[in-house]
C-alpha cells in the first residue's frame, strides 16, 4: 500500500510541486461561484460593497451602535471596524464550512493514485482568499474616500493574517479527512463557525467586555487576528509582535498536525467512497 509523507517540509513542497495545478483549480473554483450570472466576477466586488452599506445603515443608523474609540466617531467608522471583522471571519468560516465536503465533491480524483489530494484544501483556501481580498479592496477604497488617506501599516496585512491562514489549512486538512468517514462533521462546522462569529469580537471591541470575559476572548486566535487587522487597517498601529509570534507558532503546529492526519488517513478514502 502506498505511503504518504507527513513531513512538515512536504506540506509546502507538495504545494510548490503542483503549483500550476493548484492555480488552475483555484481559478476554476473562484470563477465557478458566479458561473451563469450576467455580471460574473463583478459580483465579488459589488457584494461586499453592498454589505458595507447595509452594515452602516443597520448598525450605525438604526441601532445607533458605536465602537467607543473616539468621541468624533462617525457611522462610517463603526461600519469599517465591523466590516474588518466580518471579512476575517468570513475567510475562516468559508474554509471551515467547505472543508468536510472537499473530498466528497472530488471523488473522481480519489481513484487516481497519482493525484495530489492534499492540494485540494489549498485550492479552496485560495478561492476564499481571492474573495476576501476583493472585500479588503472595497474596505480600503471606502476608507480612502472617507479619510483621504490610508495608514502605511496596511502593507502588513499579509503578515498579520499568515497565522490564520496556516491554522485554517490545518483545520481544512483535518476536516476534509474526517468528512469522508463521518458525514455529520459538516453539520458541526456550520454551528461552530456561527458560534465563532459571536465570540470573536466581530461586533464589539474586546476592551468593551467585562474584565472577567476579556481573557477568554483574547485566547481565541480568531479574535486576536481580527483585532490585529483592525489595528493595522484602521488605526495605523503596529501589531503586538510577541502575540503574533505565538499565533504563528500555533498556526504552523496546527497546519502540520492537520496535514499529518490527512496523509495518514487518505489511504482509506477510496475504500469508503
Amino acid at each position: 500500500m502506498q505511503t504518504f509523507s507527513t513531513s512538515p517540509i512536504e506540506m509546502l513542497a507538495s504545494l510548490w510541486r503542483y503549483r500550476q495545478l493548484a492555480m488552475q483549480m483555484s481559478k476554476r473554483d473562484a470563477i465557478g461561484r458566479y458561473r451563469g450570472s450576467i455580471m460574473g466576477l463583478a459580483w465579488s466586488f459589488f457584494n461586499p460593497l453592498l454589505m458595507l452599506v447595509i452594515y452602516t445603515i443597520v448598525f450605525s443608523g438604526i441601532f445607533k451602535s458605536r465602537w467607543g474609540v473616539d468621541t468624533n466617531e462617525s457611522r462610517a467608522d463603526f461600519a469599517l471596524l465591523l466590516f474588518v471583522g466580518m471579512i476575517v471571519h468570513g475567510l475562516f468560516a468559508e474554509c471551515v464550512n467547505r472543508a468536510p465536503t472537499l473530498i466528497l465533491h472530488n471523488v473522481n480524483y480519489v481513484k487516481k493514485v497519482v493525484f495530489p489530494l492534499d492540494i485540494i484544501p489549498w485550492t479552496a483556501l485560495a478561492a476564499a482568499l481571492f474573495h476576501a481580498a476583493i472585500s479588503m479592496l472595497v474596505l480600503l477604497l471606502v476608507q480612502l474616500i472617507l479619510r483621504q488617506a490610508l495608514p502605511w501599516t496596511v502593507v502588513l496585512l499579509p503578515v498579520v493574517v499568515l497565522p490564520l491562514i496556516l491554522g485554517v489549512m490545518g483545520m481544512s486538512w483535518l476536516l476534509a479527512s474526517l468528512g469522508v468517514y463521518v458525514r455529520d462533521v459538516g453539520q458541526v462546522t456550520g454551528v461552530f463557525s456561527t458560534v465563532m462569529l459571536f465570540i470573536s469580537g466581530v461586533f464589539f471591541p474586546i476592551s468593551a467586555l467585562p474584565p472577567a470575559y476579556q481573557f477568554w476572548v483574547r485566547i481565541n486566535p480568531l479574535a486576536v487576528v481580527i483585532e490585529q487587522c483592525r489595528e493595522i487597517l484602521i488605526f495605523g498601529r503596529l501589531p503586538n509582535m510577541l502575540t503574533w509570534s505565538i499565533l504563528l507558532v500555533a498556526g504552523l503546529l496546527l497546519a502540520w498536525l492537520g496535514f499529518a492526519w490527512f496523509q495518514k488517513t487518505r489511504k482509506g478514502f477510496a475504500d469508503v467512497l
